[in-house]
């Protein structure tokens, strides 16, 4: 009888734990106690959609993989990946395959084992160049007597975006000036085109109607007159109004309105992990990121803070500037942050905005970490700002080119980014050592004539 009961009793709360975990996992809601352990840096702000990445029940590497080429494809064939999947499905491979299975991400970045996450979200042991590239010391002289967890210290190798270290690249930029005291940013130009495009009429407070008069404050009327957007010809309307000709209104335009006109910078935005969890192909619809949320430090009366296009831009006050540096330094609270205002680029940015400088020859966070770049858009050239602050940042040698070399050599860029001291002090000083890799690539090329 006993025995009976125990088996009855165990029956049913195994039947009830299985109807519990079923419906909480079938149900929409809060699924963080199926984790099987924290995300990575990189995905932690979208662990809780687990179906952005396990896109099927049933699938496993294949589906796995073809989730991480959904998101990083493009970025990985836009930087000439250094091991892309091709060159592991070349039989002659096929013995390096059986090392290490190269051919998908989740061999190397496997999620939800923070113990063993290094940077880049990678989770192999830091030698792992060595399976493949064991006799690099007897084909490179240069290498001997180095050791294989130092492959990927900065300014040497990247498994996959080497576009800063190649060796061509590396002697062809051997030479040059430490500093060019007189470097320009790009300029930009996309308001440019839309101007020259729509050749919008620039818009008083006099020209608004009453429904938007009625709205907003005289403050607010009187930014509105100052910003950017009224010399586009943007009335209160266009941003707060719902469907079109309807009455009703928004009080706090998001993305959608923002989306309307500036639609690559909202695209921009929500692949960064700045608005990641706002990203519309996200299967669930999750709350704004906030620095709350986030694992870096952050200014404790900023942790609260919605991050959309009004964290960073002032909607009434649509200016360009403040979102280049203060809307920064207002959140993160980090030695590299915190120390801009007394560096070199700080101070330069200090001139720009005492007008002794033009905004081309300031550098402001946004110049190193969304720098402008030359982009299609309707078959003509124009100069945008990148809206997504992650694309360059890791590994920090994706700034060489888009951002150091314009205004530095590749020499002290290289030298600069690998001196983690001196990235902490915003790169007030000169770089303590010197990286070899030009010194390696001209001496190899000696060696070849």
């Amino acid at each position: 009888m006993m025995k009976k009961t125990i088996w009855l009793v165990w029956g049913l709360l195994s039947l009830a734990l299985a109807s519990y975990y079923g419906y909480q996992l079938l149900m929409p809601g809060d699924k963080s106690e199926f984790l099987i352990g924290d995300a990575s840096h990189g995905h932690f702000q979208i662990e809780l959609d687990c179906e952005s990445c396990h896109t099927s029940p049933f699938g496993g590497q294949e589906v796995l993989q073809d989730a991480c080429v959904n998101c990083h494809g493009a970025e990985l064939e836009a930087v000439n990946d250094s091991h892309p999947k091709n060159k592991f499905t070349d039989p002659r491979n096929a013995d390096r395959v059986e090392i290490l299975d190269a051919r998908y991400c989740v061999t190397c970045h496997v999620e939800h084992q923070e113990e063993r996450t290094h940077e880049m979200g990678v989770t192999v042991p830091e030698d792992f160049c060595f399976r493949c590239h064991q006799d690099i010391g007897s084909d490179r002289p240069s290498h001997e007597g180095l050791t294989f967890d130092t492959c990927a210290s900065a300014g040497c190798h990247n498994y996959h975006d080497n576009l800063a270290l190649y060796e061509a690249f590396l002697v062809k930029h051997a030479e040059g000036a430490e500093t060019d005291l007189m470097a320009t940013m790009l300029e930009r130009t996309f308001a440019t085109e839309y101007q020259e495009k729509h050749k919008p009429e620039s818009l008083t407070i006099a020209d608004l109607n009453p429904a938007d008069l009625k709205q907003a404050s005289a403050d607010v009327l009187q930014h509105w007159q100052d910003s950017g957007h009224a010399e586009a010809g943007v009335t209160c309307s266009g941003c707060h109004q719902g469907e079109q000709n309807s009455e009703s209104w928004i009080a706090q335009p998001g993305l959608a309105q923002c989306s309307e006109c500036h639609t690559s910078e909202v695209q921009d935005f929500v692949a960064s992990r700045h608005g990641m969890r706002l990203n519309p192909d996200m299967a669930m619809k999750m709350s704004p990121m906030s620095p709350g949320m986030g694992r870096l430090e952050f200014k404790p009366d900023a942790l609260s803070s919605v991050q959309g296009c009004a964290a960073c831009h002032q909607p009434h006050q649509y200016q360009t500037q403040p979102a280049m540096a203060e809307a920064c330094v207002g959140c993160h609270d980090d030695e590299h942050t915190n120390n801009f205002a007394q560096s070199p680029h700080g101070q330069l940015w200090q001139k720009v905005k005492e007008g002794a400088l033009p905004e081309e020859r300031g550098v402001a966070c946004s110049t190193c970490h969304m720098p402008r770049e030359h982009v299609q858009i309707n078959g003509k050239d124009v100069v945008r700002v990148q809206h997504n602050p992650n694309h360059n940042l890791r590994p920090n040698e994706k700034m060489i080119r888009s951002s150091c070399m314009n205004c530095h050599s590749l020499a002290f860029s290289i030298d600069a980014l690998a001196d983690p001291d001196l990235i902490r002090s915003n790169f007030s000083g000169k770089p303590a050592k010197h990286i070899e890799s030009i010194d390696m690539a001209l001496s190899r090329v000696k060696e070849k004539n």
